[in-house]
């Protein structure tokens, strides 16, 4: 008759524990539309955190307030500048398909300054490649800038009716990050509490994932900020047009490693020495090969130290495979996630060697008590 309460005690824990997993599933589909806007807002907590810190002293420990200000001075100097440099690069990129539009690349004139400039036995590859019939291959160029400005300007009435969307993602972004800068840290303990994980290994994991979000947003977004802007600067010297344009892509590319910022600047530089652009072309070639393409290797090890423990081909891959399915979110969402994997197979590898550890020490306890050789308890 005693395993009767046992039973039904088990059956009550099983029904908590399938309604508690529908409803956190149903939680999670509903929030699914803000994803993206609260993975930014905990991020930016996260990043912010030493500045809610420092203004909370300065305001005698008034969390309200200084959460509101903290978030006050993260839309100014960070949210404002943003939007204005994205309205920019939105002017520039329509200005340039229209020019390319009104007055295409002569493709065929470029490839022949290339072409003649050539070795005898470079010709005779590109001619047995194919790549010769260059008439297709400007074809198929301005078919695409075509398209592309088509796309550009149906997709105008899209962003404008998309932008109430915009706006409350926006706001709710907002609004989330002002609560997780004031209770994050509280939010975090409780969520420790409640993992149904072991202390221990909760506290480890909540460390690395920490350290992962700073080392990739310090040590990833930081340096693509930087070599976009030297790739913007360098651009603007050389009077190469839409250079805030190209500067933003180089930020983009940066962000994705093997890749790099070298896929505009490098391809520019050439560009520029084929239309007789000289100094500019080498302007930007000697820039990109020792400035920018340096500053990973300089400013890296500076903000998060040389090895952040994730290595180049997963972080591609993950940045890849996280761009494919939740789109720009997924540059750090990716490594996120691959850091966190890492970081679970690494936990689980120590808790076994302590384990191991604690029997080897088990063992060696119970020989010496065997022997005879321990002392005798009091």
């Amino acid at each position: 008759m005693a395993a009767q309460p046992n039973r039904t005690g088990d059956l009550q824990q099983a029904s908590f524990l399938t309604i508690l997993v529908v409803v956190s599933l149903l939680m999670a589909v509903i929030v699914y539309p803000f994803a993206q806007p609260l993975l930014w807002a905990a991020l930016a907590a996260i990043m912010f955190q030493p500045l809610y810190r420092n203004v909370l002293r300065r305001l005698r420990g008034r969390r309200n307030p200084a959460a509101g200000l903290s978030l006050l001075i993260i839309f100014i100097l960070v949210l404002v500048p943003a939007a204005w440099i994205a309205s920019m690069v939105v002017e520039q990129a329509i200005v340039l398909i229209s020019t390319l539009q009104q007055k295409p690349i002569d493709l065929a004139a470029l490839f022949d300054t290339v072409y003649t400039s050539l070795p005898k036995f470079a010709r005779e590859a590109v001619d047995r490649s194919g790549w010769a019939d260059i008439v297709m291959v400007q074809t198929k160029v301005q078919d695409l800038l075509t398209e592309s400005a088509g796309m550009i300007a149906s997709q105008a009435v899209s962003i404008g009716s998309g932008a109430l969307s915009f706006f409350l993602s926006f706001g709710v972004g907002l609004y989330v990050m002002f609560f997780l800068l004031r209770d994050g840290e509280r939010i975090g303990r409780t969520v420790l509490c409640a993992v149904p994980v072991e202390r221990s290994i909760a506290d480890r994991l909540a460390e690395r994932f920490l350290g992962i979000v700073r080392a990739t947003i310090k040590g990833t977004g930081v340096v693509a900020l930087v070599q976009g802007a030297l790739g913007w600067i360098t651009l603007l010297i050389a009077g190469v047009p839409s250079a805030l344009l190209f500067g933003v892509l180089m930020t983009i590319f940066a962000l994705v490693p093997v890749i790099g910022a070298g896929a505009v600047w490098l391809p520019a530089g050439l560009y520029l020495l084929v239309t007789g652009a000289t100094w500019q072309g080498v302007f930007v070639l000697l820039v990109g090969f020792f400035i920018i393409s340096s500053a990973d290797n300089v400013l890296r090890p500076i903000l998060v130290g040389r090895d952040t423990g994730i290595p180049d081909w997963i972080i591609l891959i993950t940045t890849l495979g996280g761009i494919s399915l939740v789109g720009f979110s997924g540059i750090v969402l990716g490594p996120l996630v691959a850091g966190l994997f890492l970081a679970s197979w690494s936990i689980l590898r120590e808790q076994r060697e302590e384990d191991e550890e604690a029997l080897r020490q088990d063992d060696s306890d119970i020989h010496v008590d065997v022997s005879g050789h321990a002392p005798d308890p009091a």
